[in-house]
């Protein structure tokens, strides 16, 4: 039997057991290509929510994201290619028990479950966002989200779906990116210098409004 990742008794979450049971069953060899709505319920249920339909801000939300989005980063969580703490604590053990046939077949169904929108209470932070992500701030050189993301958030190819993300997920993704430890989209890293906290918080809430 496999050993337990080091982070099994750590106080980081208790969603990590889960995690660390489902990988223990999957046993030392890579899994192989399963059926997309079984899969998910073994391996990702347990913090992306059923369908990928994320309840807890902790996790992002799955369903609706981008298949080519889902395929690259499932693929750089297993080659270690994000360093980020939540990815070395959540991501890399799952990963890595998984072959390309698994993460094409995981990456088609979340891309085909229908997406969900979250919620803001707060209409002038989520004015504010709107105008960034449509037309950027350019005396800080920050570019239209929009240009990269979709007009509605919605992804494009390797560029990952953002509306209806959660607020907290999207400020920990910026802040990440800011921080260098998430280093595998150079062109997000650049971007993410430009925001200043008032700027992304308000971007992220009108994001996850979507």
């Amino acid at each position: 039997m496999p050993l337990l990742p080091r982070w099994f008794t750590s106080p980081i979450s208790s969603a990590a057991v889960p995690l660390t049971i489902a990988v223990l069953a999957l046993g030392a060899a890579p899994a192989q290509a399963q059926e997309g709505e079984r899969l998910s319920s073994q391996l990702c249920a347990a913090c992306h929510g059923v369908h990928g339909d994320s309840k807890s801000p902790m996790f992002p939300k799955l369903n609706g994201q981008t298949q080519d989005y889902l395929t690259a980063q499932l693929k750089g969580f297993r080659e270690h290619q994000r360093g980020e703490t939540d990815a070395r604590s959540y991501m890399w053990a799952i990963a890595s028990q998984l072959d390309d046939a698994t993460v094409a077949s995981l990456a088609e169904y979340f891309s085909q479950q229908k997406p969900t929108s979250g919620s803001s209470s707060d209409a002038a932070l989520v004015a504010q966002g709107q105008k960034i992500f449509e037309e950027g701030v350019p005396d800080k050189g920050t570019p239209a989200c929009a240009s990269c993301h979709g007009a509605q958030g919605q992804g494009n190819g390797q560029f990952p779906r953002l509306a209806g993300q959660h607020a907290d997920y999207l400020m920990r993704q910026i802040r990440v990116f800011q921080n260098g430890s998430r280093a595998n989209a150079p062109v997000m890293s650049a971007v993410a210098h430009t925001l200043g906290n008032e700027d992304a918080k308000a971007v992220a809430a009108f994001l996850q409004s979507r």
